[in-house]
């Protein structure tokens, strides 16, 4: 006969227990369980398909970096990380700038705000500039 421990957090806890695992960020109630069966219940929301370009809403801000460096960001996107992924390389490459893709953003170097929207429009997005 095999017994199995399931240790569920309180929710005073989990606050602490947020900040200290940022591993896996999309599991819920259970931190460690001895069954090896056992499968973590996790969040909702990951499976998004990604909207066409007609029904994206997407704004592109300018913001200040330490040391006073400009950075152009695009935000509002809806779909999955690799289209996410795609659409920044494609950004990148037109304007001829480094960038990178995270937490749901495109992150530009430099101000290419107007480069942005005119290839985003050209793309079929709708896009504003927000923002300064």
């Amino acid at each position: 006969m095999r017994i199995s421990v399931i240790c569920f957090v309180t929710l005073s806890l989990l606050p602490y227990l947020y900040a200290m695992s940022k591993k896996e960020k999309n599991r819920i109630n259970v931190v460690y369980s001895t069954n090896p069966d056992f499968k973590f219940e996790e969040e909702g929301g990951h499976d998004q398909s990604t909207l066409p370009p007609a029904q994206q809403n997407l704004k592109v801000y300018l913001d200040r970096m330490g040391g006073g460096k400009l950075l152009s960001r695009v935000t509002g996107f809806v779909g999955t990380e690799a289209d996410l992924n795609a659409l920044g390389k494609l950004l990148k490459q037109k304007c001829g700038v480094g960038g990178n893709t995270k937490d749901g953003e495109i992150l530009i170097q430099g101000d290419n705000r107007d480069k942005i929207v005119t290839l985003l429009t050209k793309e079929g997005y709708k896009i504003k500039k927000a923002g300064g």
